[in-house]
C-alpha cells in the first residue's frame, strides 16, 4: 500500500554530481524522519544522511560537505544531492522513511518503508 521509489542513480566520473530522488506513493498521511543509506559490494549497509520532519539533518562523516539531503513534504519526496563524488561512493543507495498512511479500513498505520535501491557508480 505504501511504496518508496528511488531514481537518479547512474554512472558518473569522479568529481561529478548526481541527485537522487525518493517518492512515496499510496495513501500517505505524513512522513516522519527520512534518510538515505548505501551498501557497497561486500560491505554492510551504512547510513549516509537523515532528515527529521522538522528539517534537522545528519550526515555520515564521509559525505559531510559534499552531500545534501532535503525533503518536499507536498510531493512526499526526499532528495540527496551528491557533489564531488568519489569512487568510494559507489554503492546501491536506498531511501528509508517512517511513513504514516491510511489502510483500506481508514485506520492510520505506521510503516518503516524502504525503497528498492538505485545504483550509483563513480569511475576514477
Amino acid at each position: 500500500q505504501v511504496q518508496l521509489v528511488e531514481s537518479g542513480g547512474g554512472l558518473v566520473q569522479a568529481g561529478g554530481s548526481l541527485r537522487l530522488s525518493c517518492v512515496a506513493s499510496g495513501r500517505i498521511f505524513s512522513i516522519n524522519d527520512s534518510g538515505w543509506y548505501r551498501q557497497a559490494p561486500g560491505k554492510q549497509r551504512e547510513l549516509v544522511a537523515t532528515i527529521t520532519s522538522g528539517g534537522d539533518t545528519h550526515y555520515a562523516d564521509s559525505v559531510k560537505g559534499r552531500f545534501t539531503i532535503s525533503r518536499d513534504d507536498a510531493r512526499a519526496s526526499v532528495y540527496l544531492q551528491m557533489n564531488n563524488l568519489k569512487p568510494d561512493d559507489t554503492a546501491v543507495y536506498y531511501c528509508n522513511a517512517e511513513v504514516y498512511y491510511h489502510d483500506y479500513r481508514e485506520i492510520l498505520n505506521a510503516l518503516d518503508a524502504w525503497g528498492q535501491g538505485t545504483v550509483v557508480t563513480v569511475s576514477s
